[in-house]
């Protein structure tokens, strides 16, 4: 299996073997550099797939994946066939099986929402290109980068002739932080906690949402509401929390996620590889084409999903009451109009 994780601006892929690169400079580095190990190991596509792990970097970075390449030799991985540090696309992307883009450009102090857009729009327009060239177009394919629902759309618009469902954004590691916040308000593991969803955009208007989640409490399934027993902290708090986290951990380690970004990226990729469980459905951002819940379909929007055989299916006929429906409809615009706004760049 072919994998690339990716440095600086660029991503990270897999392919027939996998290929993973690094990414963007300090905590987009540090996420690569997680991902490496977990995927080289096993943890992710499996204890009987040979890795070839591809890393992508601009041309002065090539050191430094030197290094990263005798680490990865010295841990004696008997998955990891080969590592193949390159700065050349068609290195990079070519016959992958799955492309993990952790890169993007980062909002700088100054810069306006639309510029950061145009930015992330060439890049992503360009890695796009790239998979419709030279990866298979079975690739799977995982956008991590921020904006990332948008980064991700412009990417497969950029891939015409790769599926639409073999794209998807990363909204997993809030997932897990919500399913995380509910464990330990009720005193439980967090796999005690199923079914929470991620609404929307991997952003501050995302919605977290426990009105489907259940809580194993003492051996029995229990409600999420009824389990936490506090409706105003689970309409309240707890959605800010999990909205806010990510800003929370840059205040308090001045730098971004990347322990508990890794660890989601690989949560998302194996459930893609080898499926949910029965009765149970996980968050990602996935084409929202064809789904009941009222979305705009042009989008890359975070729904329940249950997966099969490589494919995920929206998990459809939630209730959605109408504190649930206003959360919804003010993800999506918000989504709506970074879409708008990307397009226009995109066509230029």
């Amino acid at each position: 299996m072919r994998l690339l994780p990716l440095s600086f601006a660029y991503p990270c892929y897999v392919g027939h073997y996998c290929c993973v690169g690094r990414l963007h400079r300090m905590s987009m580095g540090f996420i690569a550099y997680s991902l490496l190990y977990s995927i080289a190991k096993g943890d992710v596509f499996g204890k009987d797939q040979p890795i070839i792990l591809v890393l992508l970097d601009i041309p002065p970075m090539l050191p430094v994946l030197d290094g990263v390449v005798m680490e990865l030799q010295d841990c004696a991985l008997p998955l990891l066939r080969e590592v193949i540090p390159t700065d050349k696309v068609e290195v990079g992307f070519k016959d992958l099986d799955a492309a993990i883009l952790v890169g993007s450009m980062p909002r700088k102090e100054g810069m306006e929402r639309k510029d950061l857009l145009k930015a992330n729009v060439a890049i992503f327009k360009a890695q796009g290109a790239a998979l419709e060239k030279y990866a298979k177009k079975t690739v799977r394919v995982l956008v991590v980068g921020n904006p990332a629902n948008t980064n991700c759309l412009i990417a497969s618009k950029s891939a015409p002739s790769i599926p639409k469902e073999n794209f998807s954004c990363l909204t997993r590691l809030d997932h897990n932080r919500a399913r995380s916040q509910v464990a330990m308000r009720c005193g439980v593991p967090a796999d005690a906690v199923k079914n929470v969803i991620i609404w929307g955009n991997h952003s501050s208007t995302q919605y977290p949402d426990v009105h489907h989640a259940m809580v194993n409490v003492h051996g029995k399934e229990v409600e999420a509401y009824s389990a936490v027993k506090d409706d105003s902290w689970l309409k309240g708090d707890f959605i800010s929390t999990v909205q806010l986290r990510g800003a929370a951990v840059i205040k308090a380690r001045k730098l971004s996620s990347a322990m508990s970004a890794a660890k989601a990226i690989c949560d998302h990729m194996r459930d893609w590889w080898f499926g949910t469980l029965d009765g149970e459905f996980m968050s990602m951002g996935v084409y929202a084409g064809g789904n009941s819940y009222g979305i705009p379909e042009d989008l890359i929007y975070s729904f329940p999903v249950h997966i099969k055989n490589k494919s995920w299916n929206i998990h459809d006929g939630l209730p959605v009451n109408d504190f649930s429906r206003a959360k919804m409809d003010a993800t999506a615009a918000e989504l709506v109009e970074e879409r708008d706004t990307a397009l226009s760049f995109l066509s230029q």
